[in-house]
């Protein structure tokens, strides 16, 4: 027990010193967990004694994260995107694993050999894409939406994956097994996600009853590790067993207190998670073979990009939103390790082979950050150098009715909900502008005004009256997309009244210089709605608290 407090001591120290050593570079921490497994695991500097202790920790973190992708994605939300997540999920899966089994075959692997590749090319980092998303603040954006629903496919497609890979060694049974087993495994994933939907919320009604904090902390990490548990037995990941658990609470009253009980706790063992990745990584593989592995990593995040690409627009999305999914997943999932060892167990891989694989799927973690930004900076530039016919949708050729004196709604998730209700309500005119095809779909059969596009290009606001309107409401979570469409609604109608949303105070002070006339920050609007209630509590004078609101509110970012 001593030897294991040491080996995180050393681990956990060294992480700090890392994390804060590449904030000042402006790089996500996930890097300096990277680079703490390196140096502390046995192909380093060997600080850390008890490896296979800190692979069980890191496991149970990768659990926690996946079940808070699972409050935070919801159910709602699932649904919305079954089309896209069946679609790009299966084409971005099917096409990796052609486009990596060709190569690897003509690259001198048996065909065998080759096909398992491309299966383990074929997945990605849910861990590191989580991490990634929330550090950039594109969780709740339309192509972080779409690399999530990717990523969960992928973790569907985990089940047959394993079951394939005896038969492609030659140890399993017949196929039909194969298909067998996934049906099983799949349909206890729709019984389990059925039951649990109606069991849990019951459960942690009782429990909160009680009124008993760790009562309450306590049932949620059993529901978490006890379906994880559950799936795992029947041949599924542990992590989408922790991720359905979460989907199931993401709709329930109880859903924002699960959150802020677990948050604690896996932020401290997901650390791990990719400190164990780290671990993986052998140096001197890459010192004996730097051109070929340079190579592998290049060739790998390229087909990725590319079949993300492909998968993303044929489901319906822009060029834009398919590039920065592609990008986000374009690395190899932790997962694969798992898969490889399975695969080095049944003999399809020998060590060099496997050692390869290794190497260079940690790297692609590695320039993952980097890749995105590159990714980023380049949907930039080719938004200003296309030709307008190459970047418009066609869903925006759809005009909107001739309104004027109206109010544009960008970004219907529930804020731009609530709003575009009381409008309707107060009977003003109004039109929203979303850049999720589902929703777009979905809402015209309801008679909503909405049109597709993205409020970033000059032509979609220009089909929503921006010339004619007298408020536009920009609700969309992406910064770039509200700084984009507060300077062009600024520009094309220099008297409209331009209302924003921004995740962080801190965001403020540019968008207002960019035009807007009122930014509601996230964490200021939380912080100010905190005050004026504690305010109360203290049986302040209604006068005093409006004095004191109004304060605050002049002293906003």
């Amino acid at each position: 027990m001593s030897a294991l407090l040491q080996d995180l001591l050393v681990v956990f120290g060294l992480g700090i010193a890392l994390v804060m050593l590449f904030h000042r570079f402006n790089l996500p921490s996930v890097l300096g967990f990277l680079v703490t497994g390196v140096i502390t695991g046995p192909f380093g500097l060997k600080l850390v004694d008890d490896v296979h202790a800190i692979e069980i920790l890191a496991e149970i973190g990768l659990v926690l994260l996946l079940f808070e992708a699972g409050i935070e994605f919801s159910v709602k939300t699932f649904i919305r995107m079954r089309r896209f997540l069946i679609i790009a999920g299966s084409l971005q899966l099917l096409l990796t694993i052609g486009a990596a089994a060709l190569a690897a075959y003509f690259g001198g692997l048996a065909v065998k050999q080759a096909i398992f590749m491309g299966m383990l090319t074929s997945l990605s980092s849910t861990a590191l894409v989580i991490r990634l998303l929330e550090y950039r603040g594109d969780l709740d954006s339309i192509h972080g939406r779409a690399a999530l629903g990717i990523l969960i496919f992928q973790d569907l497609c985990i089940v047959p994956l394993v079951l394939i890979t005896p038969y492609l060694g030659g140890t399993g049974g017949s196929i039909t097994d194969v298909f067998l087993l996934t049906g099983k495994a799949l349909l206890f994933v729709a019984v389990a996600g059925t039951l649990a939907r109606f069991m849990i919320p019951w459960l942690l009604g009782q429990v909160a009853r009680l009124k008993k904090r760790e009562a309450f902390v306590l049932s949620i990490i059993l529901l978490c590790l006890g379906t994880a548990f559950a799936t795992s037995h029947f041949g599924l990941s542990m992590a989408l067993g922790a991720f359905i658990a979460g989907l199931v609470i993401s709709d329930s009253k109880y859903s924002h207190q699960a959150l802020s009980e677990v948050l604690p706790i896996r932020e401290v063992l997901n650390c791990l998670v990719f400190v164990s990745i780290g671990m993986l990584f052998d140096i001197r593989v890459l010192l004996e073979h730097p051109l070929l592995i340079l190579t592998l990593v290049a060739g790998t995040m390229l087909i990725k990009t590319m079949t993300g690409f492909f998968a993303t627009v044929i489901s319906g999305h822009s060029w834009r939103v398919a590039l920065l999914t592609s990008v986000t997943i374009a690395q190899a999932s932790e997962f694969s390790f798992v898969l490889s060892k399975l695969g080095f167990s049944a003999g399809i891989l020998d060590n060099r082979v496997n050692q390869l694989f290794l190497a260079t799927a940690i790297i692609t973690m590695f320039l993952t950050p980097g890749f995105i930004s590159l990714g980023t900076f380049t949907e930039r530039v080719l938004s200003r150098i296309l030709p307008d016919s190459w970047t418009r949708s066609s869903h925006t050729h759809e005009k909107s009715e001739r309104m004027s004196n109206h109010t544009i709604i960008v970004g219907f998730g529930d804020t731009g909900r609530i709003l575009a209700a009381e409008l309707k309500e107060q009977g003003l005119p109004h039109m929203v502008v979303d850049y999720d095809p589902a929703v777009v779909k979905v809402e015209r059969k309801k008679n909503t005004p909405i049109i597709f596009g993205d409020a970033g290009r000059p032509e979609v606001l220009q089909y929503a009256g921006v010339e004619r309107a007298r408020v536009i409401v920009l609700t969309v979570s992406d910064p770039d997309v509200a700084i984009a469409a507060t300077e062009l609604s600024r520009r094309l109608n220099p008297s409209v009244n331009i209302v924003t949303r921004a995740r962080r105070a801190t965001m403020g002070a540019d968008l207002k210089v960019r035009g807007a006339n009122t930014v509601i920050a996230d964490d200021f609007a939380s912080g100010l709605k905190l005050t004026e209630e504690a305010l109360t509590a203290l049986s302040l004078s209604p006068e005093k608290i409006s004095a004191s609101m109004d304060n605050l509110r002049r002293k906003a970012p």
